[in-house]
């Protein structure tokens, strides 16, 4: 199967997962024309969108794209999904025979109460399609859910397999670099990241996916409670952070400040 990331808008992806024969599922269409190029370009046609959460960035092309192609979509069931027709939550499992996959669903409040994640261990490596959840060294903001919300579901993502391919949906990379260098001048994963990240945007290619065991080593929100990300945490709080949701609150809030 082939995993593509179709940009959009300033810095969106839509990811388009496709096999051998011509079909494919479409994740998080803000835009319907880049992915409908896209499309035409490769061949594909579409049995299935999935939406992570509401938000115009990901749902705006999903009632355009859901109409031409007569696709079922997946979405949040606490959330409204335009032309969502398979409301999913927590634990539920989208089996599309077409593409002989299924994906696990996980509830990940953080960024909004009723986001969900996507994962398959059906491809190898598997694939994790996170939405506005994990970044590529960051994590997103909490417009409706607490901090507490947003590390248990970032912790719940790192618990899957370091293979895993994180497919999230903004080009934050760098940016998101350049903050934890701050937070962690000098340190040898960041920093290697950086450099890799660099190369591949200056030659315009994306940053993503990229895999869980490398977020892990280099993600500061999965880092929070190493001893030299604490003592940085509490520098900048003026203050002790003794418990690990304190830490993470405080790194989301020193990453909104940034």
């Amino acid at each position: 199967m082939t995993l593509f990331p179709v940009p959009a808008f300033r810095d969106n992806y839509i990811w388009v997962l496709g096999d051998d024969a011509g079909h494919c599922l479409i994740v998080d269409p803000g835009d319907a024309t880049p992915v409908r190029d896209y499309l035409s370009a490769a061949g594909l046609t579409p049995c299935a969108i999935l939406v992570t959460h509401h938000h115009p960035d990901h749902t705006g092309g999903v009632a355009t794209l859901a109409g031409e192609f007569n696709v079922p979509v997946f979405g949040p069931a606490r959330e409204s999904i335009p032309a969502m027709t398979h409301p999913v939550d927590d634990g539920d499992r989208i089996t599309l025979p077409l593409m002989n996959i299924a994906f696990a669903v996980f509830a990940v409040p953080g960024h909004t109460l009723g986001h969900i994640a996507f994962y398959t261990d059906a491809l190898d490596p598997p694939v994790l399609f996170c939405g506005d959840t994990l970044f590529s060294a960051g994590c997103g903001r909490l417009f409706e859910g607490s901090p507490a919300q947003m590390d248990a579901s970032l912790q719940r993502l790192a618990a899957l397999p370091d293979a895993t391919r994180v497919c999230c949906t903004h080009e934050y990379t760098e940016a998101n670099l350049a903050f934890a260098l701050t937070v962690l001048p000098g340190d040898p994963a960041l920093t290697a990241r950086a450099q890799q990240v660099a190369t591949l945007r200056a030659a315009n290619r994306p940053s993503l996916p990229v895999d869980l065991g490398t977020e892990k080593r280099s993600n500061p929100f999965l880092r929070v409670d190493e001893a030299a990300l604490q003592a940085a945490l509490e520098q900048e709080a003026g203050g002790a952070l003794p418990e690990h949701v304190q830490r993470f609150a405080a790194l989301r809030a020193w990453k909104d400040r940034f």
